[in-house]
């Protein structure tokens, strides 16, 4: 009898691959269109750049593997990992940062280990690491937001000119809430709302940042919604990461980490929570184990964010941390196949009674 070596994902139910990648695109689409309300029309061009480079990478190395390109073009993973890198790169990044993201993506993260299924690693936060720890500078080059000065954000024009020909833009770039937190020494947080414009003008975080995580999080609430994921990863993940802030949290000093509603609301809490943390192929398998693995990326969140002495937020670094630890999350939390306790029992009578 011939048996089919089939690898992963499988899909079960109604809907297939390419359908759920283009639902995962609809839902991320209030959260695009909201940073480019408050960041402007560089999120756009972030989105266009990385998709035609992750496509153009995916059907480079599928005709290098003589496998069919149309055929895996069109289930719209790639366009899903060109849309998580490109809104998590700042807007206006150089155009060739971009193209460098994509390549690591689809190359080294996604296609060198064979392909969807098969990567153990998600490759957008692959490529985000390599690219923040590699060109640190434009990396952390976040604009404006719009609310504050409309006059600092650039115009298609200037867009142009600073991503395809490195024309600078002067005000434009500003620190994010994560970085002022990160760098704050001193100050006590009731000084550092009244102090910094990117507090003072917020209603729950953050300008800007609080509203780009609401929209985020709406788009989640579809996929739920929609059954695309459990709760489980992305609801253990948001808890655990302000348990810890509700824990550490000392009413404002100079050393506070902040309250629980400014970690969840900035930075990139809800795209991680849920268009990241629930990625079927590197997270965790069972309930169980979908529990411990998102509990365990919000605890590393809070400590890079709070203790870490480098980089201000984390998901991308704590998502890759337990990506390597499902497989060893899976062996102890993985139900049992049935009547895998019995055998082992009679095995051990039959040993015995020789």
């Amino acid at each position: 009898m011939a048996l089919l070596n089939i690898t992963s994902p499988h899909t079960h139910g109604p809907l297939s691959t390419s359908q759920i990648m283009r639902l995962v695109i609809y839902a991320l689409m209030p959260g695009i269109f909201t940073l480019a309300y408050f960041f402007g029309v560089g999120v756009f061009f972030n989105v266009i750049i990385a998709s035609i480079s992750c496509l153009g990478f995916e059907a480079a190395i599928l005709k290098l593997r003589n496998r069919s390109i149309g055929f895996y073009l069109r289930d719209y993973s790639a366009l899903v990992t060109a849309f998580l890198l490109a809104i998590s790169l700042p807007p206006y990044c150089p155009w060739w940062l971009i193209v460098v993201g994509s390549f690591c993506a689809i190359v080294l993260a996604k296609q060198l280990y064979g392909g969807m299924g098969l990567n153990p690693f998600n490759p957008a936060m692959v490529a985000y690491v390599i690219l923040l720890v590699s060109f640190p500078i434009p990396m952390t080059q976040w604009a404006t937001p719009a609310v504050l000065d409309s006059s600092h954000i650039p115009s298609i024009t200037e867009t142009v000119n600073k991503i395809f020909f490195g024309q600078q833009i002067d005000g434009y770039a500003s620190a994010t809430v994560l970085d002022l937190m990160k760098q704050n020494s001193s100050l006590a947080l009731e000084e550092i709302y009244k102090k910094e414009p990117l507090f003072k003008n917020a209603h729950f975080a953050s300008v800007g940042w609080e509203w780009v995580n609401i929209a985020f999080l709406i788009g989640g609430l579809f996929l739920l919604y929609k059954k695309i994921f459990t709760w489980h990863a992305p609801i253990s993940m948001l808890l655990a990461l302000a348990l810890m802030a509700a824990i550490f949290y000392d009413n404002g000093s100079s050393n506070s980490g902040g309250s629980p509603l400014y970690h969840l609301l900035s930075g990139a809490t809800m795209l991680g929570a849920f268009f990241i943390v629930t990625d079927p192929v590197t997270s965790a398998v069972s309930k169980k184990g979908r529990i411990i693995y998102g509990a365990a990326i919000g605890v590393l969140i809070y400590v890079i964010r709070v203790w870490g002495k480098g980089y201000p937020d984390g998901v991308a670094f704590a998502v890759l941390f337990l990506n390597f630890a499902a497989p060893f999350i899976d062996y102890y939390t993985t139900p049992r196949t049935y009547g895998h306790n019995k055998a082992r029992i009679v095995i051990a009578k039959e040993k015995a009674e020789k």
